[in-house]
């Protein structure tokens, strides 16, 4: 990972610049670069992946304009081809150094055709302009709000209140507002506190040019569905994926794979070892009591002559993790929270431990596969909205998660069922198809996999734990215990109404919440709500977002 930062408006200090970007240093340890651009800052923290000499380093420059990116282009290749066909010239092997001219050759329509994870920043010399975009998941982050021309204090100017989220795709954005107060974007909220008033995340597979937010890809939306044979299912969910792992293996630096014994991770990490020709380092984590998903790790490694390493944490390294998970997170959501302890204690110790840089990871199967508690959706539309939604909003939830978790420790995720091929092709197969009347959740992508037999067939077909169970039933458990320790129930009822915007609803959220303000204070509308099943369904109206409270869970968490 890396991060970036930009200050649009020429009465910027480089002062306030340079201590916001030093927040996220970690992001990005290699090396650090800030230029003036005439109208304001960009800034570059690096973690050298692609292209590592010194040329690599951003901001790039072409004749007055600028760029910074967080972000890989996995068709960089052959676009650089191109543009060397047509007369550019590039100083580096990085994969970034193509954003310039692609911009200068198409402008917006670049940012539809790139096969990338990404997050930019252009400043345009031509036009004097900053131009911003986040790629159509929204796996690298990026954030916006508004400083006042001081930059040193926020804006006074009132924003919408908690919880009231601008459409993007109807609000004028303008750089600078009729206060003084202009635009600021940067890769994490935590670069924002103190400078501005309010901030939002940037909406995925949207840029922002001449005070609008432009959808320009999403992701979510399916038209009309393609009737494909299961046959031909199978068939593509099998290639696509092993097309999305095999990019995300290109790398300059050593890559690693976060394994946990469930289906995802576990086909990720088979895929890449049946693609490379050595040992691939595989990691695990689990409590020390109670873990679920160690022993299916350690099956799924053995089997496919991985070098594994296993993590064991305790309860207290849960409960002192609590406030760091939260601070790095920036969210008070109770499933991502929980989520987090684990992964970010497995990816600081191979930090650590590993010359590693790179992780690959099982995220956003369940979104576009379906979850336990989308097995009570009572018809194919409602399925089909479901996973709308949460492909809309995975940038809040799963995918923070993993970017966080991972980039706090100076590595990069690399997400293969977040490649946009594969996300498009799986949210047009009809949904009919893809809920479960197959007395088995996710058979689809376990099917496509039945025959390769890369995977022990045990795991391939092993029902989905909760994450908190897979790492330990405790972990969940130990969290709620210390939650309520804190707090009688009279302290929770009056504590928990003084937030109107995602209002705490268990002991365990209200704690979340008071040391999320600890560190955003007056920000929850970074976040839209609590992640939680879609109470509307019959069997989904819980009072936890963990599948181990739903009917269904059967042996999931065995």
């Amino acid at each position: 990972m890396c991060s970036i930062i930009g200050f649009c408006d020429s009465r910027a200090e480089y002062e306030v610049v340079s201590k916001a970007l030093a927040i996220t240093k970690s992001r990005g340890p290699d090396d650090t670069r800030i230029v003036d651009t005439g109208s304001g800052y960009l800034g570059f923290n690096r973690l050298a992946i692609m292209g590592l000499t010194a040329s690599g380093m951003q901001p790039f420059e072409r004749d007055g304009s600028y760029v910074v990116c967080n972000g890989e282009i996995y068709d960089f290749r052959p676009i650089r081809k191109k543009l060397m066909d047509a007369g550019y010239t590039f100083k580096s092997e990085s994969d970034c150094e193509i954003l310039l001219p692609l911009w200068k050759e198409l402008g917006t329509a670049m940012f539809d055709i790139l096969d990338a994870e990404y997050a930019l920043i252009i400043y345009d010399k031509n036009t004097d302009s900053y131009i911003a975009a986040r790629d159509p998941i929204g796996i690298r982050p990026l954030y916006y709000g508004y400083a006042h021309a001081s930059s040193a204090h926020a804006s006074a100017t009132p924003l919408p209140e908690d919880g009231v989220v601008p459409d993007p795709d109807t609000t004028y954005t303008p750089m600078v507002r009729p206060d003084g107060s202009y635009l600021v974007f940067a890769s994490e909220p935590k670069n924002l506190i103190g400078i501005c008033d309010k901030i939002y995340p940037f909406p995925p597979g949207h840029y922002y040019k001449d005070g609008r937010f432009v959808c320009y890809r999403d992701m979510s939306k399916r038209q009309v569905y393609h009737h494909d044979s299961m046959e031909e299912i199978s068939r593509n969910i099998h290639d696509l994926l092993i097309s999305g792992v095999r990019k995300r293996l290109d790398s300059d630096t050593p890559v690693g794979f976060l394994l946990s014994g469930g289906l995802d991770s576990s086909l990720v990490c088979a895929i890449s070892a049946s693609l490379l020709d050595k040992p691939i380092e595989t990691y695990a984590i689990g409590m020390d009591i109670d873990a679920i998903d160690l022993k299916y790790a350690r099956e799924v490694a053995d089997f496919i002559h991985a070098n594994h390493h296993e993590v064991i944490i305790s309860r207290d390294d849960v409960v002192n993790a609590v406030d760091d998970v939260i601070r790095i997170l920036g969210t008070y959501d109770i499933t991502t929270i929980r989520a987090s302890i684990g992964m970010y204690l497995v990816c600081k110790a191979i930090h650590e431990q590993s010359d590693i840089r790179v992780l690959l990871t099982g995220e956003i199967s369940d979104e576009l596969f379906g979850y336990k508690y989308t097995d009570f959706a009572p018809n194919s539309e409602e399925f089909q909205r479901e996973a709308e939604k949460r492909i809309r909003e995975l940038h809040m939830y799963d995918v923070l998660r993993a970017d966080r978790c991972i980039s706090v420790n100076s590595l990069e995720a690399r997400v293969p069922f977040g490649d946009l091929e594969f996300v498009k092709y799986v949210m047009g197969i009809d949904p009919e198809k893809k809920m479960n009347h197959y007395n088995k959740g996710k058979y689809l992508l376990r099917h496509a996999f039945e025959e390769d037999k890369i995977l022990p067939y045990d795991i391939l077909m092993r029902e989905k734990a909760a994450f908190s169970d897979a790492v330990g039933h405790s972990l969940k458990d130990d969290l709620e215990a210390y939650a309520s320790s804190r707090y009688t129930d009279e302290e929770f009822e009056v504590r928990r109404k003084k937030y109107t915007h995602a209002q705490p609803f268990t002991k365990e959220s209200l704690f979340y919440r008071e040391t999320f303000e600890k560190y955003y204070p007056g920000q929850s509308q970074m976040v839209v709500d609590f992640w939680m099943p879609n109470k509307n369904w019959e069997g989904c109206s819980v009072n936890d977002p963990s599948a181990r409270v739903l009917s269904n869970y059967g042996d999931s968490g065995k």
